[in-house]
């Protein structure tokens, strides 16, 4: 099952909107998507409760993995969310 790596960039790490935001993008995808955190089983990244379980913060690393047709763009698109500080003010604001 192809996974990458990739470090929380939201500063508060993976809880309310963040968290909202990236199980947005995982249900998006063709395949399931799962994540996980060290010392902790991975869970449905489409799942708001189960990504919340993970208690992840900003800085830690997860691993996200997919499996199917599809599987390395949906990784690509869960690493790229998860990499952005989803905590910034748009720069309208």
């Amino acid at each position: 099952m192809p996974s990458r790596d990739v470090v929380v960039g939201s500063r508060v790490g993976l809880h309310g909107r963040p968290a909202k935001t990236v199980v947005g993008v995982a249900a998006a995808q063709p395949v399931a998507v799962r994540i996980s955190t060290a010392g902790k089983p991975a869970v449905d990244a489409s799942s708001i409760l189960a990504v919340l379980s993970l208690g992840a913060k900003g800085g830690d690393t997860v691993t996200v993995e997919a499996d199917g047709d599809g599987a390395e763009a949906a990784l690509g698109a869960m690493v790229e969310i998860l990499a952005q500080d989803l905590d910034a003010e748009p720069a309208d604001a």
